[in-house]
């Protein structure tokens, strides 16, 4: 039987969905029954009816979707798929920063493990951080673990005082200002849409910042018919599928080794044998789901 076919079919059996990241592979995003960035994801996984969710990215995004359905069986086809800057940010560092600044909120990136979120006021996503923290009394904010993003959102609540984390995105942290002002000499016409987590340097030189949607967004929006695409280059393929007639150029450091790892035979493994069931402690679960929930709740 054809492996697409196959997965259809347990998919069905098993009342199953399939959710998978922007960035990953072009097989998988054409599979998948729903395709979106972290905070999309997020919602639709605490929306789901499935009885098995089969998510497509890396481990803290399975590990999300565990924690707002703590009933279901959540399948990780690549569970050594791990996020780096998730393991930039321990539990013990957020307890140890906020020590020194008690008055202060924490929001954390998703991009964090189910334990470092036990420890966090509000999770936030690239789609809504800037919302996240201006929703919150608090002046000082502790802001981890991408201190690009972190950075990004200063730049736009200035009455608020952030504090940094030193974490960030290695394949996003790759795309330096040299790269950015190379391809626009390139292609002078082409917009330039940047991902939040790039490094500040690069995000002076946008035209357009935001997360993976916010980018869809805008190509599909903007008169443009040419585009510089700063983030993982995973993102293409839906731009070209949704944009036939337009131009989209990228970044050949952009690709994230993490968020490749899942195929198409791996998927049909999971969905088989489901041997790789993501499997939280049921306290940190629950402490962990606050920060999300209270994300979830701003829905932007």
């Amino acid at each position: 039987m054809d492996i697409r076919k196959e997965i259809t079919q347990l998919k069905a059996e098993k009342n199953a969905i399939i959710l998978a990241h922007n960035y990953c592979l072009p097989e998988v995003q054409d599979i998948a029954d729903f395709v979106g960035d972290s905070l999309a994801l997020a919602i639709k996984a605490s929306e789901t009816d499935a009885e098995v969710i089969v998510f497509c990215g890396v481990r803290f995004m399975a590990e999300g979707a565990k924690i707002v359905n703590p009933e279901k069986t959540v399948l990780m086809p690549e569970p050594d798929a791990l996020c780096p800057m998730a393991s930039m940010c321990s539990p013990d560092q957020i307890i140890s920063i906020r020590s020194g600044n008690p008055d202060a909120a924490v929001v954390g990136y998703v991009n964090s493990t189910a334990a470092a979120k036990t420890e966090m006021d509000i999770c936030c996503t690239s789609a809504n951080a800037v919302n996240v923290v201006d929703s919150l009394p608090q002046d000082v904010v502790i802001f981890v673990p991408d201190a690009n993003l972190g950075a990004y959102v200063q730049s736009k609540l200035p009455a608020k005082r952030i504090i940094f984390w030193d974490g960030y995105c290695p394949t996003h942290q790759a795309i330096t200002p040299a790269m950015v002002r190379n391809l626009k000499e390139v292609h002078p016409q082409a917009e330039v849409l940047m991902h939040p987590e790039c490094r500040p340097q690069a995000l002076e030189l946008a035209d357009f910042i935001g997360s993976t949607a916010g980018i869809l967004e805008r190509a599909r929006s903007s008169s443009a018919q040419e585009f510089i695409i700063g983030t993982e280059r995973g993102i293409i393929h839906r731009l070209r599928q949704e944009n036939p007639a337009k131009e989209f150029y990228d970044f050949e450091v952009a690709i994230c080794p993490m968020m490749k790892m899942t195929d198409l035979t791996s998927i049909l493994d999971c969905l088989r044998h489901e041997r790789t069931k993501v499997v939280l402690d049921e306290s940190v679960a629950k402490r962990a789901r606050t920060s999300l929930d209270r994300m979830l709740q701003l829905k932007g």
